[in-house]
């Protein structure tokens, strides 16, 4: 009997340590019995940051106002059966004083623009085809006009808002590209302040909310003028007056007036010739646009926004679309399309 009992006793320990064991103090024991614990959340993706944008605009289909028309003086210069030389006697005429000479050579500008244009292959082979390039070429230009930006984002109350500074311009001619940044050329940063950010995670979008840019619209046209189209024409000219210098031979022309007219020196014409299409340039130029000129730009983008290192920051912005309008000269008008812009985390 007494080992039976004690048996019973021993038995009676090891189901209470079982039960010990198996119910947790504070458990009523209704667990799936997994044993997991509760996950913590997912990191949420963050947009802060800078990041570098590079926009494509076609400025020349819906530009406002009348910038756009500048070549109209250069144009001019074929558009006449007299010319190209009638054009150059016309430059050198705005040039004279009045007087004996000036009215002679108006007297007789028919008789010696054809006289010269007989020898046009000596005088000016390629001038009528380089003011066709020139056209072609700024044509271009405002047409894929390049922009640089920095777009910063920062975290104020919870919501993301950006500076947008637009540091630098972008030109393709003849398949190469140049970036030029403002700072080198004497040019201010245009900076947008306040600007919204907002991003959809379920679309993986970035919007970036209306904003207004500020573009030194004359400046800038005038540098692509001189950096990249007048020198892929002529590498040795980086202003207009040098290029139109190179595709006139002055002296040969006050050679030839002198000679047709029998009036004044060879080297007088010669020297109103180089007066005349300096002039010109300086009136292509002013055509294009005052050197303090504006363009607003009014912009509303989006892009799709990817982490490339799952790092929860977002590191490219791609298939980027702007839409607007612009105002130029108190004029508006819708943003042609495409417009478009990448952008990659700096």
């Amino acid at each position: 009997m007494m080992k039976t009992a004690s048996l019973s006793f021993v038995l009676g320990l090891a189901l209470l340590g079982c039960a010990d064991r198996s119910v947790a103090p504070g458990d009523d024991g209704s667990g799936d019995g997994s044993g997991s614990q509760e996950q913590p959340p997912e990191p949420q993706m963050d947009a802060s940051g800078t990041y570098r944008l590079n926009s494509q605009f076609d400025l020349a289909t819906n530009m406002p106002g009348t910038s756009g028309s500048f070549v109209n003086g250069l144009i001019a210069a074929t558009d006449d059966p007299d010319d190209p030389m009638s054009w150059v006697l016309d430059q050198m005429l705005d040039q004279m004083q009045p007087g004996t000479l000036k009215d002679i050579l108006v007297g007789a500008k028919p008789f010696v623009a054809g006289y010269l244009n007989d020898r046009l292959t000596d005088l000016a082979p390629d001038l009528v085809g380089t003011i066709t390039e020139i056209g072609h070429r700024m044509a271009d230009l405002t047409k894929h006009f390049g922009l640089n930006e920095k777009l910063a984002v920062n975290t104020v109350d919870q919501t993301y808002i950006a500076r947008v500074t637009a540091d630098g311009v972008r030109w393709t001619i003849d398949g190469n590209t140049m970036d030029l940044a403002f700072i080198d050329h004497n040019i201010d940063d245009v900076n947008v302040d306040n600007v919204f950010i907002s991003y959809d995670k379920n679309d993986s979008r970035l919007q970036i909310g209306e904003h207004t840019l500020p573009l030194p619209y004359g400046k800038l046209v005038r540098l692509g003028l001189v950096t990249a189209i007048i020198p892929s024409i002529d590498p040795n000219a980086h202003y207009l007056s040098e290029l139109l210098y190179y595709q006139v031979n002055c002296t040969n022309v006050g050679t030839d007036i002198a000679d047709a007219l029998g009036f004044g020196s060879a080297a007088f014409w010669g020297s109103v010739c180089h007066a005349g299409l300096n002039q010109a340039a300086n009136l292509v130029y002013e055509q294009i646009a005052a050197s303090d000129s504006t363009l607003d730009m009014h912009l509303v983008g989006t892009a799709r926004a990817s982490d490339a290192n799952n790092d929860y920051k977002l590191d490219k912005l791609q298939f980027g679309t702007w839409t607007g309008t612009l105002t130029y000269d108190g004029t508006d008008a819708t943003l042609a399309q495409p417009a478009t812009f990448v952008g990659a985390r700096m």
